[in-house]
């Protein structure tokens, strides 16, 4: 086995998916994470704004489970619930959980790894906004708080996408245990003001009420961001608090149209804000650029609109194993894909990609087929890696042998790329003509010019625009948003798949496991949530 693996694993691997009800007392409750631990992350940084980004590659020093390294392993996480992501098996992966549906309830330390993430990365940006007087602070300082609002809206609207419980085939009702009808609550707002006294009793927001908090910040922030006197791909600029919006409007426009309401405005609204996004003048992700085997996504470029980065100081680097090349690159020979769990592109999903789309080549294509020869690698030893293993992902520099610099990568958080999706999907559900021609125009100037969507039908041109955003997107823990939102199947079982034995499930229609559970202690330390979790799917499907 590799030496940078091997000083890490010393048999606790065993235990991915174990109960470690010891354990999960240590969650923390609805407040965040403690101060101590706030301050602490914080006073490595020179100011609140960058503890914001820097939390996104927090690695817990002293965790058992290798799954707890950051934002990119929850952006695994939900990929991994998807049929687009396929993980080899092996003893070494610590996401079988979520592959297979097993052990995602309330009393997991999965659950809880989770919950205390995004959590604290709220109470980071809250600290943040704290942090600044908007009375007497100054022009840069504003700029700050912009970002800080524009972070939050981030992290709650993930929160909100991910914990809202919607109906599914197996909890038609969107009853849980306790017979409570839990359908479209999302998660407790905690803000700079909540006060201890109220985060003991404080019920999740419905979606009404989130959607409204979410566009609050955002439209706060729109009138202080432009003062950021910083540039970096980590700090959110006007075109990410335009593409926050597009995503925002369009899971509310989802939610809406499901509820039987009428949902125009919102899409309307929807594609006015991936429109404003792509105006501020990103360009899209060339085909050299998205095959580089040196640069290839794992250095930002005028296409990302933000990102999450680790430099060969960060503990997640040093790790050798816990961070985002580990899991997702598969030219290493250090980390855990090389030992094992390596991500593919699920096979019926890798099989829809037409061979003229240079996007294809982002997965190891089977043995024998004539895109095999157009694969490239950062060396000739991995020409070998299994069919369908992921190619995407290059390691820092195309090192790979040394870890501190093949780890020392950013991943992206948005790409402009989603914004024309988002404008074409929220077009056609308003006039299916012209979001066909806005996928085509996409897809024909920055994909491959013969492209052509085959149908006229609101429902297949949303459908197809799905597909091409899911291609464009592959690994970057968006996917999952979608066939939740649109209540879409998920499909693994079928003839020649490449998923594990154990995670060959299907559905009808969205996954129960997409509704996440809220861990056990906050149940513990806040009223307003017990009794109102969402039900455990946990072997509900064979």
């Amino acid at each position: 086995m590799k030496k940078i693996f091997s000083l890490f694993l010393t048999g606790t691997v065993a235990a991915s998916s174990l109960l470690l009800t010891g354990c999960i007392e240590e969650t923390l409750p609805t407040s965040g994470a403690t101060q101590d631990q706030i301050d602490g992350s914080l006073a490595a940084k020179a100011a609140l704004l960058w503890g914001m980004p820097a939390y996104a590659n927090s690695l817990e020093v002293s965790t058992d489970s290798h799954y707890d390294w950051g934002y990119g392993s929850i952006m695994h996480i939900r990929d991994c619930m998807t049929e687009d992501l396929a993980v080899a098996s092996s003893s070494y992966d610590w996401y079988t959980a979520w592959e297979q549906n097993q052990h995602i309830g309330k009393d997991y330390a999965a659950t809880g790894f989770i919950w205390v993430f995004m959590t604290g990365w709220a109470q980071t940006a809250n600290k943040a906004i704290a942090g600044i007087n908007e009375e007497t602070a100054t022009e840069g300082e504003l700029g700050q708080l912009g970002a800080a609002y524009v972070y939050r809206a981030f992290v709650y609207l993930d929160m909100a996408r991910m914990y809202e419980f919607l109906p599914c085939d197996v909890f038609k009702e969107g009853k849980n245990a306790d017979g409570k009808v839990v359908t479209g609550l999302t998660v407790p707002i905690v803000t700079e003001k909540t006060t201890e006294q109220e985060a003991k009793n404080n019920p999740r927001a419905d979606h009404k009420t989130m959607f409204e908090f979410i566009l609050s910040d955002l439209n706060k922030a729109e009138t202080l961001l432009p003062k950021l006197q910083v540039s970096d791909p980590t700090v959110p600029t006007m075109g990410v608090l335009y593409g926050l919006k597009a995503r925002l409007h369009l899971w509310n426009a989802s939610y809406l149209e499901e509820q039987g309401e009428d949902a125009t405005a919102e899409y309307k609204n929807a594609q006015t804000a991936a429109r404003q996004a792509i105006d501020e003048g990103y360009t899209v992700t060339t085909k050299d650029q998205w095959l580089n085997a040196t640069s290839g996504f794992n250095t930002p470029i005028d296409s990302w609109m933000l990102c999450a980065k680790a430099v060969k100081e960060n503990g997640v680097v040093n790790s050798g194993i816990l961070n985002w090349t580990s899991w997702m690159c598969n030219e290493t020979n250090y980390g855990y894909a090389s030992a094992g769990p390596m991500s593919m592109a699920g096979k019926s999903f890798y099989d829809r990609i037409p061979s003229v789309d240079f996007r294809k080549l982002s997965w190891q294509a089977p043995e024998g087929s004539k895109l095999r020869k157009q694969n490239t690698y950062v060396d000739p030893a991995f020409a070998g890696i299994p069919d369908y293993a992921s190619l995407k992902f290059r390691p820092g520099m195309g090192e790979f042998e040394d870890y501190q610099i093949g780890s020392a990568t950013a991943f992206p958080l948005m790409r402009v790329e989603e914004m024309y999706f988002i404008e074409a999907e929220a077009a056609a559900h308003q006039d299916a003509a012209q979001g066909k021609n806005l996928l085509e125009s996409f897809m024909r100037s920055y994909r491959y010019a013969s492209y052509s969507c085959k149908s006229d039908d609101v429902d297949d041109v949303i459908d197809e625009i799905i597909l091409q955003k899911r291609i464009e997107l592959w690994g970057e823990g968006q996917t999952y948003f979608d066939v939740k939102r649109l209540n879409m199947s998920v499909n693994r079982k079928y003839t020649d798949t490449n998923f594990s034995n154990m995670a060959q499930l299907s559905t009808n229609g969205r996954p129960a496991w997409m509704n996440f559970c809220i861990v056990r202690s906050e149940e513990a330390n806040n009223a307003g949530v017990k009794g109102w979790n969402n039900p455990d799917p946990s072997g509900k499907y064979k």
